[in-house]
């Protein structure tokens, strides 16, 4: 994995077994929540827009009016320094689509500059990839997930808006060559998935050491009615991979919500996350903050901590780490979907998703 890299006279310091140490040397405790659950993880939304129309997301394109301009780079080293400071090791810029960021490449090596940090991953649509892979990987990048909702030309189109499933795979595939060490590809798992593109998945990574991620749809207040028309349950899938000689495998560490699934002769692994499974959120170690710089805390919170006020200076730090502690007492123990409490949002790429 690439090594966090420190600016001259910054000294970088890893995790400390009692909790995390800054490059001020000042020790903090582990981030805790009311439901005894250990934050250490940050998905940061770096914009709320997208060039693609997928229809579980965007499927009219972005709203005209932009709302608050996204943080800049500045606000964004401070916001993850704060974290670092809290012992969050790892970050993922999410969106929207965090590649229309002009400045994507200086941020991930800014992002993986920062004491402490780890970790640092981005979620995109993959359509500039072909060409920012080998700049990411040499900035610090460690993980990359690229959504690939389907590999048939015409479903993808009708899925995502875009005809440019070609241009996407092929960015996959300079990141697996580029250096980038995990290469996902998630998959929200739709009405037809599984007759249409269930087996030219499997055959991707039979050949190349990606992992595939199927996503079980979740309803948002947007548009109930395309929940309803293409849910698929998650163990349906699950049915269907056993049948073919996939091993469930067990978690490890600090794994994410995925469960993965192996075969003899295939180099990548399937992993399927299930969020109406019971006791899906139980192991939650995240907090989002959005475009804007508001903290949420789930992602189906309906209450927003705004904090860019305390971005504007380095000497907020503290104020920062008083005001995220602060909030972590409301973190949810769950989002409830299956009650229908859906929140506020209308769409994902709101919050980053």
């Amino acid at each position: 994995m690439p090594q966090s890299r420190a600016r001259p006279g910054r000294a970088i310091i890893g995790r400390a077994s009692g909790g995390a140490v800054s490059s001020e040397g000042t020790a903090h405790s582990p981030l805790v929540d009311g439901h005894g659950r250990r934050l250490e993880y940050l998905r940061l939304s770096v914009t709320d827009r997208c060039n693609f129309r997928c229809a579980y997301c965007l499927p009219h394109g972005c709203p005209k009016d932009a709302g608050s301009a996204p943080l800049d780079l500045g606000e964004i080293e401070r916001l993850v320094r704060g974290f670092a400071d809290l012992g969050f090791w790892k970050v993922r810029l999410t969106g929207g689509e965090p590649t229309l960021r002009r400045d994507i490449v200086e941020m991930v090596e800014c992002v993986a500059a920062v004491p402490g940090m780890r970790h640092v991953g981005i979620t995109t649509n993959g359509y500039r990839l072909d060409e920012l892979a080998p700049a990411l990987a040499s900035a610090g990048l460690a993980c990359l997930n690229v959504s690939v909702d389907s590999l048939d030309p015409e479903r993808f189109a009708a899925i995502t808006g875009t005809a440019h499933l070609d241009r996407v795979v092929a960015g996959v595939e300079a990141a697996l060559d580029g250096g980038i060490e995990r290469v996902k590809v998630n998959v929200v798992l739709l009405a037809g998935t599984l007759e249409a593109d269930l087996e030219r998945f499997l055959a991707w990574v039979r050949e190349r050491p990606l992992t595939v991620r199927f996503i079980e749809l979740m309803q948002t207040a947007g548009d109930p009615a395309y929940f309803v028309e293409n849910h698929v349950p998650a163990e349906a899938l699950e049915r269907l991979l056993e049948e073919r000689g996939w091993r469930r495998q067990p978690k490890k560490g600090a794994a994410g919500p995925a469960v993965d699934f192996v075969r003899e002769g295939h180099r990548g692994r399937v992993g399927v996350i299930a969020p109406y499974r019971k006791g899906f959120c139980a192991e939650c170690n995240r907090l989002r903050v959005t475009a804007a710089g508001n903290l949420r805390l789930c992602l189906f919170d309906e209450r927003e901590v705004p904090l860019r006020h305390l971005l504007a200076s380095d000497g907020q730090r503290a104020a920062l780490a008083a005001a995220v502690r602060t909030a972590v007492g409301a973190k949810p123990d769950g989002h409830h979907l299956a009650e229908g409490r859906l929140g506020r949002d209308r769409s994902l790429a709101e919050i980053g998703g």
